[in-house]
């Protein structure tokens, strides 16, 4: 075993304990953000390019037939294959934490779409299912079992808010143990099922599980009710004839108590556990072999890696597999004098000298492109409110425009899903709320220019503070292609009309004056 450290991780705030990692045909892929997406990455899922014992960050994207997925820390994440020698995998998504503390009940499948030097696209489906569908939950697990030429999913323990009948003000946000069901999901019909079994008697969050054929382990997790970390072993065996499907569970000896473990996968039979806690102030840093063989189990101590006076010392650490036999491990980043939201990582591999001298020339293949052209990658700037944005030169110009090649749909009676200019980056897949007035649609604004169009105020670079000036004042609206907007803005005041006071005849009275005495002195000499 071997531990890496990346020198230079970009981005490294956005790590949090409870992130997940997909690995696609040897690329990793990083999901669960610290925070809500922004315009930047408006999926939330980044490809992790490590070249140099240094990570870059690049934004991935879906497809204009994806779901919308949320950043959810602590869910269930599994691959699904179509049966257990297919080459072709997808990865399901349960439950899990959004950044507002909500916890989801919804599933989702993600599969690759296309992969290029510049850019990932994948689609997201979110799944209906019926029956005993589990409730909202984190910290549980998620396996998928091969019986008879079949495939289910199996769900197991995690953790959920208390009904909302039992809270109150001080025990608003407490969580408690789910109940210690088994949940068996058949994505085929859609349908799910729920097995109470006897041995299964606390409920456990933060557990291992590692399926093969038709058995799923269990192993250690933490229980809330008791404040103990189980030393039991699990076997649950799956059957899948053609009726109702039957589980049974079995305890067997040879567990381990440990909570927050991290299993990887190093050749078919062989997994390693890394990291974890014995207690809450108190790491385990002991690492474990697993071999499962003919519908045994067995768990036996490995060499540890010379781990770092950082990591030694340090009280909370955290992970996750990054599929190969490698994972990926972080410290906070106080211990290395980094800003208190940073962390410090390392890349643990867990596969023999020589596999690994294989991987890393295959890795090296795989990334030379990446090394090729070092402005590739997208840097972010990323704030306490988790707003971070790109470089303007960040992106190609291909990539900033995504869903809108080849797009053969016709828009002009979409509504507020419309491309209102040519840099619109609004899609009803990824959009998410962006001002405080929004709810499920973008905001738009009535431009003036030519015969009236609306366009997204998101788009337009529009403030909040401004948007709502403009919808409360009586003025007109241009749009970026039509006028500047800060011009338009400042309306002309009105002038008040000045009343000329009328003029006066004298030139008439002027005239009539001389009419008068003209006749009065020739009627005074005909007279005399």
């Amino acid at each position: 075993m071997s531990l890496q450290v990346l020198s230079a991780v970009s981005n490294s705030s956005l790590l949090q304990p409870g992130f997940s990692l997909l690995n696609f045909d040897g690329h990793v892929f990083l999901f669960g953000q610290k925070g809500w997406p922004k315009r930047s990455c408006p999926t939330g899922v980044f490809l992790l390019d490590i070249t140099q014992n240094e990570l870059k960050m690049k934004p991935a994207f879906f497809s204009k037939d994806s779901c919308y997925l949320p950043p959810l820390r602590y869910p269930a994440l599994c691959t699904l294959r179509s049966n257990a020698k297919s080459d072709e995998y997808q990865y399901i998504i349960h439950g899990g934490k959004t950044p507002n503390n909500d916890l989801s009940d919804k599933i989702y499948i993600m599969s690759l779409v296309s992969k290029n030097g510049k850019k990932t696209t994948f689609q997201c489906v979110e799944k209906d299912l019926g029956g005993d569908v589990p409730a909202a939950r984190y910290g549980h697990t998620i396996n998928v079992v091969h019986s008879r030429g079949k495939s289910m999913s199996v769900i197991f323990g995690g953790r959920s808010y208390i009904p909302l009948a039992q809270r109150t003000t001080e025990k608003w946000n407490s969580v408690v143990d789910c109940l210690p069901s088994v949940f068996l999901v058949d994505f085929e019909f859609g349908c799910c099922t729920s097995y109470i079994l006897p041995e299964l008697q606390d409920g456990l969050s933060f557990h291992v599980s590692i399926a093969r054929d038709d058995t799923v382990y269990i192993l250690g997790g933490h229980s809330l009710q008791n404040n103990t970390r189980s030393p039991s072993l699990y076997k649950l065996k799956v059957d899948l004839p053609l009726g109702s499907p039957a589980v049974t569970c079995t305890i067997l000896p040879g567990g381990i108590s440990v909570s927050s473990a991290i299993v990887t996968q190093i050749s078919d039979t062989e997994f390693v556990l890394v990291g974890g806690y014995h207690s809450d102030n108190q790491k385990r840093l002991v690492c474990n072999t697993i071999v499962l063989e003919d519908s045994k189990i067995e768990i036996v101590e490995r060499v540890s890696p010379e781990w770092t006076p950082d990591i030694k010392h340090c009280r909370i650490w955290f992970g996750c597999d990054m599929g190969n036999g490698s994972v990926l491990l972080g410290i906070p980043g106080a211990n290395k004098q980094l800003p208190s939201d940073a962390n410090y990582f390392y890349i643990l591999r867990c596969k023999r000298a020589e596999e690994e001298k294989e991987e890393e020339l295959t890795s090296q293949m795989c990334s030379q492109t990446s090394t090729e052209d070092p402005g590739d990658s997208t840097p972010f700037e990323d704030s306490e409110e988790f707003c971070f944005s790109a470089e303007a030169n960040s992106f190609d110009v291909d990539d900033t425009d995504t869903y809108n090649e080849d797009d053969e749909e016709d828009e002009s009676e979409t509504g507020y899903w419309i491309t209102c200019s040519a840099s619109c980056n609004i899609d009803i897949n990824t959009w998410v709320p962006f001002y405080s007035t929004e709810l499920n649609k973008p905001a738009m604004i009535l431009c003036s220019g030519g015969a009236g169009h609306w366009v997204h105020a998101q788009c337009m670079d529009l403030s909040e503070t401004m948007l709502l000036r403009l919808s409360e004042a009586n003025v007109k609206y241009f749009c970026n292609n039509h006028v500047d907007l800060n011009k338009r803005l400042q309306t002309p005041q009105k002038m008040m009309c000045v009343k000329k006071p009328p003029m006066k005849p004298l030139r008439k009275k002027k005239t009539m004056k001389l009419a008068t005495s003209t006749k009065k002195s020739f009627l005074r000499r005909l007279f005399e």
